[in-house]
């Protein structure tokens, strides 16, 4: 598997589209942190962008490269090598390349505005892991919706829809479910919800670390009362673990049984 990882990682990081992805974040962190005195305004303006756009490239990325390589992985197929070692090893190499493009992207303005030396180092820091976590989350989903469909187009399809309903539709529903539902107790519900939702879940984070909850209003509130503890980070980062293991877990399942 590592040496599939090995491959398929330099082979994605020599593609131009990971210099402009590389090239697009260098030029944001530097005009962002560069042109604005207060930092706190620059990850909010990058969360928003990476919210959505991390999330998009992790999904068309790793569905292009699954059916991009699909004669040399049935070459592949044909050693004597795991199903789920090939398929786990072009996964990692697809999203390691992409996080390696973000966190390189946007660290090197960081550390050359000398951030690095002063508290803003936590805010960032939370900005980059979210991203590196939404990275691997979707390229996974990405790949599980490759491996599940043959045509190309409808895999393209799913992988785009799904992408915009957790990142566009879930909120709407969301919201509705509590107008709908605003005589009945919903912090429980609004927790949970915000957990079944990567994209939600790593929003949250980011705007209570700023500690600007309060424009939030009485949903900020409940969050703060649960995210802003040490238990509700905990379990945050557990909830986007997990949303990274079931998709591998499922992928290499899936891997296994699949009829090349």
């Amino acid at each position: 598997m590592g040496k599939i990882l090995k491959y398929s990682f330099y082979d994605l990081i020599r593609s131009r589209w990971s210099y402009v992805y590389f090239l697009f974040y260098l030029l944001l962190g530097f005009v962002l942190l560069f042109l604005n005195n207060d930092v706190s305004k620059a990850v909010i303006t990058l969360m928003n962008v990476i919210i959505v756009l991390v999330p998009l490239i992790g999904t068309i990325f790793g569905i292009m490269y699954y059916y991009n390589s699909k004669e040399f992985t049935e070459l592949l197929l044909a050693q004597p090598i795991p199903r789920s070692s090939i398929f786990i090893g072009q996964y990692l190499g697809v999203a390691s390349s992409l996080t390696f493009s973000l966190v390189f992207g946007l660290g090197i303005p960081f550390v050359l505005y000398g951030l690095f030396k002063s508290e803003a180092i936590f805010d960032f820091s939370l900005l980059l892991v979210t991203g590196a976590f939404l990275t691997l989350i979707f390229t996974a989903l990405a790949f599980n919706i490759a491996i599940s469909n043959e045509n190309k187009i409808k895999g393209f399809g799913y992988a785009v829809l799904l992408w915009l309903f957790l990142a566009v539709i879930y909120d709407g529903l969301f919201l509705m479910s509590l107008i709908v539902f605003e005589q009945y107790p919903l912090d429980n519900f609004s927790l949970v919800s915000t957990m079944l939702n990567p994209i939600d879940l790593s929003r949250t984070l980011i705007l209570l670390k700023l500690d600007i909850s309060a424009l939030l209003g009485y949903t900020g509130a409940v969050f703060k009362q649960f995210f802003g503890t040490d238990t509700g980070f905990f379990v945050s980062m557990l909830m986007l673990l997990v949303w990274t293991a079931l998709p591998i877990w499922r992928l290499a399942h899936k891997a296994k049984r699949k009829d090349f």
